[in-house]
């Protein structure tokens, strides 16, 4: 049996383990790398290449940043930082037709920009902002794709782990892939508020005009997201002008989220017990990934697929930019499938050297990738922030709520068009760094 071979088939069975079995993500790409790396090498090999590779994963001081930024962000959804954002977004634009849908979008990017988890930014929108729009009237579809795809933010604007992950696969700056997460963030949210705008033109009763507020009150209403704004722009300055590290942004964020909890009285004992606890488990099932993907990787790495796939696309006999889409369609393809942080661990070493033959600049190919996958957040069969929405939203059925989320998949498909177009949105901010 050929090398290529047997790595085809430990990728099939690695789907086949994730789908029928539902293996956690990183058992499963560890067990199929392992059995697969034993079958081509040896048993003694096997176990001494998984016994490295833990080793060498759970020891690498970059992968601190991740608890770290994951509890500060579990702070701030625990101090009731949500409300204070949504409220802020609410007081600006929710006067105006489908308004509250785009608070809602631009309450989703705030959150993702403390929180960094498609979850967790779903799920607490879901239960801030889905009984304001049911007050209102607002189109069942319309509000629950509006809170599914606001929450894949948090992904893309900083500090966002699959950043961080990316960071560290290919050994690029943190920091720089931050930077470049910003516009295509911010590009990414502009689009899905388009979005609610072009909706509610088409169909004006799917989103009615909700109150109209006062300046002053709009004024009033910022002020009680001031403080998270503030620690954002505290993160993101220290690592422009190199006051820390990421790592120690990750810890400076956190304590001062915890400071602004305790002195606005807004963090409980044991909203902090929870916030530790669902770190400690969030932060696990993500490294446990890591490593998963690397025992994986090491068993793609000796089927010689990875550079057997970047051998024969650079091949091609078409342009860059004709290589570059069928990459990116197979990111879209394979987010509709498996869970994007997955995909990511496995495809990175196959596809980035591939990115970097053809001349594209790293940094750029780490964000618009990210962005790529957002859309496996909210499509079947996975779309897992999808799923969350579902689930809370219980008076809500879930084929209404991939229906709403339809609506969107245009500003996404734009978004990544632009950033292709235009890399310079993306690599503008890192480019500062240097």
């Amino acid at each position: 049996m050929s090398l290529a071979l047997v790595g085809i088939i430990g990728i099939v069975a690695l789907l086949l383990i994730l789908f029928f079995l539902g293996m956690p993500v990183g058992f499963a790409m560890a067990l199929v790398g392992f059995l697969g790396f034993c079958y081509v090498i040896s048993l003694q090999a096997g176990l001494n290449m998984v016994s490295s590779v833990l080793w060498e994963t759970l020891a690498k001081y970059g992968l601190t940043v991740i608890p770290l930024f994951i509890f500060m962000g579990q702070i701030a959804f625990y101090s009731g930082v949500n409300e204070k954002l949504y409220k802020a977004a609410y007081r600006c634009v929710g006067h105006i037709r489908g308004g509250i849908a785009m608070a809602t979008i631009l309450a989703c990017a705030a959150f993702a920009a403390i929180c960094g988890s498609n979850a967790a930014t779903a799920a607490t929108m879901t239960t801030v902002a889905l009984p304001e729009m049911n007050k209102f009237n607002y189109n069942r579809k319309l509000s629950t794709g509006a809170i599914a795809c606001g929450s894949t933010l948090g992904v893309v604007i900083p500090p966002s782990v699959v950043l961080i992950i990316i960071g560290l696969s290919t050994e690029q700056s943190i920091a720089k892939l931050f930077y470049g997460g910003i516009g295509a963030g911010v590009l990414l949210a502009f689009f899905l508020m388009l979005t609610v705008y072009v909706v509610c033109r088409i169909n004006p009763d799917w989103g009615p005009v909700g109150p109209r507020t006062t300046f002053l009150e709009k004024i009033k209403s910022l002020s009680g997201a001031f403080e998270m704004v503030l620690l954002f722009f505290l993160v993101m300055l220290g690592l422009y002008f190199g006051f820390f590290t990421p790592t120690e942004a990750g810890a400076v964020g956190s304590l001062f989220a915890v400071l602004i909890g305790v002195f606005q009285r807004s963090l409980s004992w044991k909203g902090f017990i929870s916030s530790v606890t669902d770190t400690l488990r969030v932060s696990c099932m993500v490294i446990m990934i890591v490593a998963g993907a690397m025992i994986f990787g090491r068993f793609l790495a000796v089927t010689r697929i990875p550079f057997d796939i970047a051998t024969w696309v650079v091949s091609l006999p078409i342009p860059n930019i004709g290589i570059l889409l069928i990459i990116v369609f197979i990111y879209i393809v394979g987010g509709a499938v498996m869970d994007a942080l997955a995909l990511l661990l496995i495809t990175i070493p196959i596809f980035f050297p591939v990115a970097m033959e053809l001349g594209y600049d790293p940094i750029w190919f780490g964000v618009t990738i990210t962005v790529v996958t957002t859309l496996g957040a909210v499509t079947p069969p996975v779309g897992a922030t999808t799923y969350v929405v579902g689930g809370m939203a219980k008076d809500v059925p879930l084929k209404d709520v991939f229906t709403g989320v339809t609506y969107f998949l245009p500003a996404y498909i734009l978004c990544i068009l632009i950033l292709m177009m235009f890399p310079g949105l993306v690599t503008f901010l890192p480019g500062l760094l240097n």
